[in-house]
């Protein structure tokens, strides 16, 4: 009676017979016992199994396996141990249950010792327990180990076989997860639920939409396209082979839908790009009163950031705290992301710092937010207290953090952190190392990007493009171009950016019937349509060689309308070749397209005072007060023992400032002995000629050099930063200083870098 009863779930009328019964042996108990565990009464199962005075191996597997299937595996391990204490001896079923408990905890030593047992007990030839070492070593990441004792199996079923094919996929072979299937087939053995599931998942990995079609036709042949946990398998595969209209259609098509199936497919319109669609499916989700978890408030967060929907991104955000999510790291993690990815910081760090727990993909996003919009410095301050909190950073955290230092061109940061990278293991990660190539490139150590850039085992086109752009920003044309054609015979295809570094390298070495040629081999041998940014690089080109008509022919013949930089970068080789006609036209055409632009003014005004036109030049700058045009103010930076300091031209705001203008004097002196005469052309304001001469020696560059001169020990290296054009004058007194004081000093200014050594610089003075 008792065993009917709870066969039939009715659990209470089985405990009133066995309260009934005058005598009760231990196969009743038992029998209470299993159906207690079965039914998931887990209070009502151990205090039934406390109170037992004999028990049975059916007893003790009834309760081990009952910890297990609810995921309290702890428990199970520790009544396996009691039973092993008392001297019970356990059976296939204990075993399996006990392994399958260290496979849920990927506690591969406890399952080794395990598998130590089952060998002594002489198990280890049986099936269900083979099955369950082979998923336990599967699943702790040791599927070498799963295929040997997959292997060494005399008697396999399809659980077996499924347990390799969702082991492969798990541990990132998914081709032999495919191959795998494919015997299951040809041993004349039918897939169940989880071995199809786990096949389109190695589909999915594998991006294999061919493979992945046939298994769904087997499945429909097989009669398990109503599982739920298939189809959403399928619908996931679909989606990350980007063929969305199918997986639509398998989702439109399932009779039963779960919180994984909505999840499923509002990722794969994410995947695809379709944010629009996906948030309307996730507005639909909440009408028809389906459950949100945190898996679908992240699918949900991560389509608001990819879409102009602040708005309804905040809205996310109120029903996140009404439903309790806003504790959730994941979730908290999407919502610094979210508000991060959309510019709204300030949101994204209240989010941050008010989670009760953050890890480091939450940092992670913040820092990739501070980097993308440009607040570096916030990004390394948030770096930072990572470290102090100890939260361990990662590939993404070093990959943002690296492009910080880039940035801000802080290259001894740059270094300390290269060292913290190699210390923790990440120098292998492409990210990560296409990172370090960049800022060391960026930061003026175009050494130190070859030297990494050598070491690394494969490049991509990421790695090239970051050697190439970096030796045209440098200047080294020869190099640039040396480098190109290396990556193309490598069987890397170029891209647009990698054309960018290629037509500036032409630009600043004065080649350019070379870059006619690569900007029309764009189109005509490698099918990249030329954007705008590279007709801005083709106008540069021609106007730094003086061919300042066939640069404004050029831009007359573009695709299409010019946008500003275009027209900035005619002006300013205007500027440089003082053709005032050209420049008087382009500068008004640049005044009508963009009123607030400052440059047009600037150069137009520095054009008519080079040309000694002072009465034109104040009527320039009359203009701009009219209009509330603000210059932008020149300023150089220099880092010295990881502190950044700024100067601004004729700038007595530095703490050293007497000590700095003692040696700029000091310099003066030497740098007239050995020949170097003033330019004050290159004042551009109607003042006296002496006047102009202590204009420029009080320039923000050359106070950047001389501060770096004092700051740092004899023969370093000075590298400093500038935010506009080097002018001229400094050009030329760099050369004359590098001379005087035996030492390399990099200049990176908004257009390139210069080396300058023993009195030349490495643009040849063609900049």
């Amino acid at each position: 009676m008792i065993d009917m009863y709870m066969k039939c779930g009715r659990i209470k009328d089985a405990c009133q017979v066995f309260d009934t019964m005058p005598e009760r042996d231990v196969c009743s108990w038992t029998t209470v016992l299993t159906g207690y565990a079965k039914g998931g009464c887990m209070e009502d199962a151990r205090c039934l199994f406390d109170k037992m005075h004999e028990r049975s191996i059916v007893s003790w597997n009834a309760m081990i396996a009952a910890y297990a299937r609810c995921g309290d595996h702890v428990e199970a391990m520790d009544l396996y141990c009691q039973m092993q204490w008392i001297g019970t001896k356990p059976d296939e079923f204990t075993l399996a249950s006990v392994v399958s408990a260290c496979a849920s905890m990927m506690d591969l030593g406890y399952g080794s010792g395990i598998h130590g047992q089952v060998v002594k007990f002489g198990f280890e030839s049986n099936v269900f327990v083979g099955t369950a070492l082979v998923d336990m070593y599967a699943k702790c990441g040791r599927v070498d180990v799963a295929r040997q004792m997959f292997d060494l199996m005399p008697v396999r079923n399809i659980v077996s076989w499924t347990a390799m094919v969702a082991g492969y996929a798990q541990n990132g072979q998914a081709e032999q997860a495919t191959r795998f299937f494919s015997q299951i087939h040809q041993e004349g053995m039918k897939p169940n639920e989880l071995t199809f599931v786990s096949v389109v998942n190695a589909c999915a990995i594998l991006m294999d939409l061919r493979f992945g079609r046939q298994v769904h036709a087997y499945i429909i042949r097989s009669g398990f396209q109503s599982q739920v946990s298939v189809c959403n398998a399928i619908v996931t595969m679909y989606a990350k082979t980007q063929t969305i209209e199918d997986a639509l259609y398998v989702f439109d098509k399932m009779q039963d839908r779960d919180l994984i199936s909505w999840n499923a497919i509002i990722a794969g319109y994410a995947h695809n790009g379709h944010y629009q669609e996906a948030l309307k499916l996730s507005f639909q989700m909440k009408q028809i009163g389906v459950k949100l978890n945190q898996f679908s408030y992240a699918s949900i967060l991560s389509v608001s950031s990819s879409l102009p929907a602040f708005e309804e991104g905040k809205q996310l955000h109120g029903h996140i705290i009404q439903t309790g999510f806003d504790s959730n790291v994941f979730v908290g993690s999407a919502l610094v992301d979210m508000y991060a990815k959309s510019g709204s910081l300030q949101y994204a760090r209240q989010v941050l710092d008010k989670m009760p727990e953050q890890d480091v993909i939450s940092c992670n996003a913040m820092i990739a937010g501070y980097v993308q919009h440009g607040y570096s410095e916030e990004a390394l301050k948030l770096f930072c207290q990572m470290q102090h909190t100890g939260l361990k950073p990662d590939e993404a955290t070093f990959a943002s953090i690296v492009c910080a230092c880039a940035n801000l061109a802080v290259l001894e940061h740059g270094r300390h952190i290269h060292a913290h990278i190699f210390c923790m293991g990440f120098e292998s990660p492409m990210s990560v190392v296409n990172a370090l190539v960049t800022m060391y490139a960026k930061c003026g150590g175009i050494e130190d990007a070859r030297k990494v850039f050598k070491k690394m085992i494969e490049h991509d086109v990421v790695s090239w493009n970051a050697m190439i752009v970096g030796h045209a920003q440098h200047g080294d044309g020869v190099e640039t171009l040396r480098l190109f054609e290396q990556m193309l015979l490598t069987g890397i295809r170029p891209d647009a950016i990698t054309f960018l570094g290629v037509l500036s390298a032409c630009s600043h070495t004065g080649l350019v019937d070379r870059g006619h040629y690569y900007f029309h081999s764009m189109r005509h041998e490698h099918n990249i349509t030329p954007r705008m940014d590279h007709h801005a690089c083709m106008v540069d080109l021609l106007g730094r060689a003086g061919r300042l008509d066939e640069a404004e022919d050029f831009i007359n013949k573009m695709p299409f309308e010019p946008d500003a930089s275009i027209w900035v970068g005619l002006l300013s080789a205007c500027r440089v070749h003082g053709n005032i006609e050209i420049g008087k036209r382009v500068a008004q055409l640049l005044f009508d397209l963009e009123p607030q632009n400052t440059s047009a003014y600037v150069l137009l005004s520095n054009i008519y005072s080079a040309a000694g036109r002072w009465d034109d030049a104040a009527k320039v700058r009359k203009m701009m007060k009219d209009r509330d045009v603000k210059k932008k103010p020149g300023f150089s930076w220099i880092e010295v023992k990881n502190r950044v300091h700024a100067f601004m031209s004729e700038d007595r705001s530095h703490p050293q400032i007497e000590e700095i203008h003692a040696m700029l004097n000091t310099l003066a002196g030497s740098m007239e002995e050995a020949g170097y005469v003033p330019n004050t052309n290159f004042v551009l304001h109607d003042m006296e000629d002496e006047h102009k001469e202590h204009v420029l020696y009080h320039h923000s560059e050359k106070l950047a050099i001389a501060f770096g001169l004092m700051s740092t020990p004899p023969g370093a290296p000075i590298r400093i930063i500038k935010n506009l054009r080097v002018c001229g004058d400094c050009h030329n007194a760099v050369k004359f200083i590098s001379k005087i004081v035996g030492r390399e000093i990099v200049v990176r200014d908004v257009i390139r870098f210069h080396h300058f050594t023993n009195r030349t610089c490495s643009c040849q003075d063609y900049w």
